[in-house]
């Protein structure tokens, strides 16, 4: 029994080691870069993390060290630190993601020295200088996306025309929830200036969500010319973030690997 015993176990653990080793060789987690691993997440205005789980889901099963930021709607300058200490917690170099406002917020936080290169979710992106507010110059307002501004200067996307302006795409109970658990912003952040335009530095990528009621889609695709991003286009609505996590977990990996190559 003595020398059977150990010669059962030394067995026993020699076929676990083989299926574990078989396993984890199918996983798709094997086929992230190994220049880039890490992803931070930035999300928009009326929103907040929570969004981005599938695209989390998404990217952490090929192998990605995602990071979420939960920035605090208050200020440009508190958007920007809320992803800094994100940044600086990362081990190594980074692709940055924004959705919407994020993408203001990755253009200024991007010279971050961690950042590899950014992807822009119908996002904004502002060049030094310049207010997010300018961006919407000369392009037409879509009558769906309305927003109620109170009285301490902070908005929400009035319940009534969420889905149509915000989400149409998501089931009325995602749509309702992301409704009812809106984080409103200080309207006052889309006047303030940047100081940096991180993607004058920084290869970059857009998603741009062809059915998009927040933004004209010509306003996305000028953005997206003049940083002269990779664009993918997709039929959705703003809300694409959530409801095409495939679409843009595809985008980020695209970049990875990219900057990957263009390292070598």
């Amino acid at each position: 029994m003595s020398t059977l015993i150990p010669s059962l176990l030394a067995t026993a653990l020699a076929m676990a080691t083989a299926t574990s080793s078989t396993h984890a060789a199918e996983l798709p987690s094997q086929s992230a870069p190994a220049g880039v691993h890490n992803v931070v997440l930035v999300h928009g205005a009326f929103a907040d993390g929570a969004g981005w789980r599938g695209v989390y889901d998404d990217l952490t099963a090929r192998g990605y060290r995602v990071s979420i930021v939960q920035n605090p709607l208050t200020s440009l300058a508190d958007d920007v630190a809320a992803t800094r200490r994100v940044l600086d917690r990362q081990d190594g170099p980074a692709i940055l993601v924004g959705h919407s406002w994020g993408g203001t917020v990755i253009t200024e936080a991007g010279v971050h020295d961690k950042v590899a290169g950014l992807v822009y979710v119908s996002a904004l992106a502002p060049d030094a200088g310049e207010t997010t507010a300018q961006q919407y110059a000369g392009f037409a307002p879509t009558p769906e996306f309305v927003i109620d501004v109170g009285s301490d200067g902070y908005g929400f996307i009035r319940p009534q025309t969420f889905k149509a302006g915000f989400a149409h795409d998501a089931s009325d109970a995602d749509a309702a929830f992301l409704r009812d658990s809106q984080v409103p912003i200080n309207m006052s952040v889309f006047e303030t200036p940047l100081t940096q335009a991180a993607w004058r530095s920084r290869p970059s990528w857009a998603v741009i969500a062809t059915e998009d009621k927040a933004f004209d889609q010509a306003m996305l695709v000028h953005m997206a010319q003049r940083i002269d991003a990779q664009v993918t286009r997709v039929s959705a609505s703003h809300a694409l973030f959530m409801t095409q996590p495939k679409v843009v977990a595809d985008t980020i990996d695209r970049a990875a690997r990219a900057v990957v190559q263009t390292a070598r």
